[in-house]
């Protein structure tokens, strides 16, 4: 197989279209096409649908890019590795990450890492969305809580838990009556929290007054007295020690677990281990004292 036609194909694949794989390569986009064309031909396969305005794989096409991609990744990258002289972390590193830890921890950590390996060109987006790696081009990806994935490993290297805190100024209320509440999003349609305290387990009536979609606006509103409100402990850590947060009771339910994920088919590349190996000095015990500790540098 034309292994150079092979890599024009999958950079065309993972940009979606002939002209944004030109931008990015730095490459004509004339080009692009003949190659493509020319491994079509020769596999007598037609790997992509072409439309006017638009460049889908077809069914083929998409196998083709889901079985090479990471097989080029690895070759590129033992090229690389034997160039230098050695598996010194280079190239680039595509991470994606969700959003809570992105805005509280993200900036300090990449920012960290650059500095550590001016060699390798780090790039974080932000999603709580599900992605394909492959297709989307990602080496590593954080996730809280991840669903199972046969075609992905990895690691928990934070643990989180759930806390209901409020301001000083608002008075739990007695007898059952509902509570002001601060919850993230229109999906969350709970209205009682479920809680343990020192003296056992007990519920907190809740009525929905503000819906925000981040937790750092969640906290922030909490902090005015507003509602109270469902938070990572690691979240409002230093509220509770200053005493600008009360705890109200922690909440019933499976623990916040952050893992970094990557494809088990790919062996890992020196940056990426390099990226992992970051992460663990970070957080060396993974609890959320660590995580909150780390927030508040």
């Amino acid at each position: 197989m034309d292994l150079p036609a092979l890599a024009d194909f999958n950079l065309v694949a993972r940009h979606g279209g002939f002209g944004r794989a030109a931008r990015a390569a730095g490459r004509p986009k004339a080009t692009l096409s003949r190659r493509v064309a020319e491994l079509e031909s020769n596999l007598a396969l037609r790997l992509f649908e072409r439309g006017s305005r638009t460049l889908k794989l077809t069914q083929e096409g998409r196998a083709l890019y889901e079985r090479t991609g990471a097989l080029l990744t690895e070759l590129d990258e033992t090229a690389a590795a034997i160039a230098s002289g050695g598996d010194r972390p280079r190239g680039s590193l595509r991470i994606s990450a969700p959003l809570l830890f992105s805005q509280t921890a993200m900036g300090k950590l990449a920012a960290g890492f650059a500095l550590r390996y001016p060699e390798v060109r780090l790039e974080v987006t932000t999603e709580d969305r599900s992605v394909d790696m492959v297709e989307e081009g990602y080496d590593l990806v954080i996730r809280v809580n991840p669903d199972p994935d046969e075609n992905l490993v990895g690691r928990i290297f934070l643990r989180d838990r759930l806390v209901v805190v409020a301001s000083p100024s608002l008075k739990r209320p007695r007898d059952n009556l509902a509570v002001p509440a601060v919850m993230r999003g229109a999906g969350d349609r709970k209205t009682t929290w479920e809680v343990t305290v020192p003296t056992g387990r007990s519920r907190i009536a809740v009525d929905p007054v503000l819906r925000l979609s981040s937790l750092v606006m969640v906290r922030d509103a909490v902090r005015s007295g507003v509602g109270a409100a469902r938070l990572p402990v690691s979240l409002v850590s230093h509220d509770l020690a200053a005493g600008t947060l009360v705890h109200w009771g922690d909440i019933d339910g499976p623990e916040i677990a952050l893992w970094t994920l990557y494809p088990s088919r790919r062996l890992l590349s020196a940056r990426v281990s390099a990226f992992l190996e970051f992460m663990k000095e970070a957080f060396p015990m993974g609890t959320p004292d660590e995580l909150a500790a780390f927030i508040g540098r």
